[in-house]
């Protein structure tokens, strides 16, 4: 590691630490009374989290193997739905100290290694399926703006975030055939070096991705995507004693994505929790309550996504003990046949 690398590193871990004592001490919060919350937190309420924790990875999931359906060639292995289940798990499990991106795009890289075009499937797969959630969550802002220059509530957003919705899957076809002209473009201009760097563009064109139904397929699962998001968010306040409307937390999960895209900490710490609160106070809740319920949340979640990890590390590990032991004994068995068949061979020449 560089010392520059060193250097942006703990940077990068002080501004967390700075980022969260100024969220302790603008809202003011009581670090014992949040701690009390805590270990408060009822077997029912985790239940709850673990439950949407379970529904957020398949969601996660289905996404990104419906890229890779289209993706992979027809030599390149299917890995299986367990298996990409709990690449998921661990990805999301990696991304509470780095940028989600690259938690996801390192485990599902590796998860793939033996099945063929891993970095393009794992690291081009999982940026294309976060690239579906910010398109989507682009109009779900829209949606939020429109509710807080018009001074609307609970009603506004929700007919503004389903208007916005149906409009996101209606572009998808004219984007799509906006992104194949562009490919046709650049495929025109490939002898030129200087437009080298349109070459993943023209490369869309013949990869099975560039289809609408697919892409309305992949914004239908960013919308539930960010509903499960929206009632974890709730089962983390009512987890720790805290009412924030769902609409209020819906309003202000965009922002917080778009904070989480800039990754300019471990994981977003700090910075998801300050876009986050300081949205909702926007829509009308106390920086208090927001700043309690920003911390309780950050707990709540990473150990949800701590347990899946460890479950889908097990699986894993019992998967790949399985395959060696199955191929151990398929190997044992072959060499035990063989000098049988051999002998057989041997035989006829003997009774000559």
């Amino acid at each position: 590691m560089t010392m520059r690398r060193s250097f942006l590193m703990v940077a990068s871990v002080a501004l967390a630490i700075v980022l969260i004592v100024l969220l302790i001490k603008i809202g003011k919060v009581d670090l014992r009374l949040t701690l009390q919350q805590l270990k408060g937190v009822s077997l029912i309420a985790f239940a709850k989290i673990l439950l949407l924790n379970a529904l957020l990875i398949y969601l996660s999931t289905e996404k990104w193997r419906s890229i890779d359906a289209a993706w992979r060639r027809l030599s390149d292995t299917v890995p299986p739905r367990t298996t990409s289940y709990a690449l998921t798990s661990v990805g999301l499990a990696i991304g509470i100290i780095l940028p989600v991106q690259l938690a996801m795009a390192t485990a599902r890289t590796l998860g793939t290694y033996f099945h063929g075009q891993a970095l393009k499937r794992g690291t081009g797969g999982t940026l294309l399926e976060q690239g579906f959630d910010v398109y989507t969550v682009c109009f779900l802002a829209a949606a939020s703006a429109i509710t807080w220059l018009g001074h609307g509530g609970g009603e506004t957003w929700v007919l503004s975030a389903s208007a916005a919705t149906a409009l996101a899957l209606l572009a998808v076809e004219p984007l799509v055939r906006a992104i194949r002209w562009l490919a046709v473009r650049c495929g025109t201009l490939d002898s030129m070096p200087r437009y080298k760097i349109f070459h993943s563009v023209w490369a869309l064109q013949h990869s099975g991705v560039l289809n609408a139904r697919l892409g309305r397929r992949l914004v239908a699962l960013s919308v539930l995507r960010f509903c499960t998001v929206a009632l974890m968010s709730v089962e983390t306040a009512e987890a720790v004693g805290l009412h924030i409307s769902l609409w209020q937390l819906a309003a202000a999960i965009p922002f917080v994505i778009f904070a989480s895209i800039i990754a300019l900490t471990p994981g977003g710490i700090g910075v998801n929790e300050l876009a986050g609160v300081g949205t909702l106070s926007v829509f009308g809740t106390p920086f208090v309550t927001g700043a309690q319920w920003a911390l309780a949340n950050r707990v709540l979640v990473s150990v949800s996504y701590l347990l899946f990890a460890v479950c889908a590390a097990v699986l894993l590990l019992s998967r790949r003990l399985w395959t060696v032991r199955k191929n151990s004994k398929s190997k044992m068995a072959v060499q035990a046949t063989c000098p049988q068949g051999m002998r057989n061979q041997v035989a006829p020449e003997d009774t000559r």
